[in-house]
């Protein structure tokens, strides 16, 4: 967790804290899904707020695994690209905009099945007021916002290549994004009934594709968006791992080569006192030269020598 930057790290520990008060309250019964998931905006229980809150909820065990996955994996990439501040605004507000892009496909079906003419509706045999059935059209996951990160990883770093399961070879991460929404388009368009908000996931992207595009166009309101910070974050990554490599082959070669002699130089002898070689020099100048006994010619003779 220390190597998780410290805004991924954040959401990733709020949404797993909302999920356990949700089995929590819910034992207590309390329903969070129904306070805070995103209803449809003409039934009774929607609330402004519920699109911020509906993204830190989650529906399993397996809705929130997926979802914080890719948060970790990719999201982590995209702070350190942008910066947590940035990161931030663009996770919320992909998440809002998933949610507005959810509400208007909601209203889409309301339109389409002709809801306002019916004060009921018939569920397979129950019959059940429009207003109560309208209030059972709840949203709830991050999903929106994750999708919106994926599809920044895709176009900040359209040729890295990524190995998805169950494919056996690396994909390009523009090529995986092109795959995630045509999936999710066709999803949509099958009509509903798998319980997936894939409307939602398509807003998700949307709002972040507008988004990059703005930031692209207008850097300075965009802090610095392009590839630039996060081709040298993969680059330092790069950089690091060749250093590591090359100080590891030295030590190799160096431990393989045999250790060559070394060789002092020798040492000179010492050189003779001063006080000895001015007495020596007083008496040069007092009776000559050849007044000097054989060991004081020698001294002076080792004495120029190391001069």
């Amino acid at each position: 967790m220390n190597n998780i930057p410290t805004m991924t790290k954040n959401l990733l520990i709020v949404n797993f804290l909302a999920f356990v008060a949700t089995w929590v309250l819910e034992l207590r019964g309390i329903d969070l899904t129904s306070l805070l998931g995103l209803h449809f905006f003409m039934a009774k229980d929607f609330h402004l707020y519920q699109f911020v809150t509906y993204m830190f909820l989650h529906g399993g065990f397996t809705h929130i695994f997926f979802n914080m996955f890719a948060l970790w994996m990719f999201g982590a990439v995209i702070e350190r690209v942008w910066g947590p501040k940035k990161f931030l605004f663009y996770y919320i507000s992909c998440g809002i905009g998933a949610g507005i892009v959810q509400e208007i496909a909601q209203y889409a079906n309301y339109m389409a099945e002709g809801l306002a003419a019916y004060d009921n509706v018939n569920l397979g045999g129950t019959i059940m007021a429009t207003a109560d059935y309208l209030n059972l059209w709840t949203t709830i996951g991050a999903s929106g916002a994750v999708y919106a990160i994926l599809l920044a990883f895709g176009m900040i770093f359209p040729n890295e290549r990524l190995f998805i399961i169950p494919f056996p070879f690396p994909i390009k991460a523009k090529w995986l994004i092109v795959g995630y929404i045509a999936i999710e388009l066709f999803s949509a368009l099958s009509g509903p009934g798998d319980g997936v908000a894939h409307t939602a996931h398509l807003g998700g992207m949307l709002f972040g594709f507008i988004m990059i595009r703005y930031w692209k166009k207008h850097p300075g309101n965009g802090n610095g968006f392009g590839r630039s910070r996060g081709q040298e974050f993969f680059d330092n990554m790069k950089r690091h791992f060749d250093e590591r490599q090359q100080r590891s082959s030295n030590r190799r070669r160096w431990a393989d080569e045999p250790e060559e002699p070394t060789y002092e130089e020798p040492k000179k002898p010492k050189r003779a006192n001063q006080e000895e070689i001015d007495a020596i020099l007083d008496k040069i100048r007092k009776s000559g030269y050849d007044s000097l006994t054989k060991e004081e010619k020698k001294k002076l003779f080792d004495q120029s020598q190391q001069n």
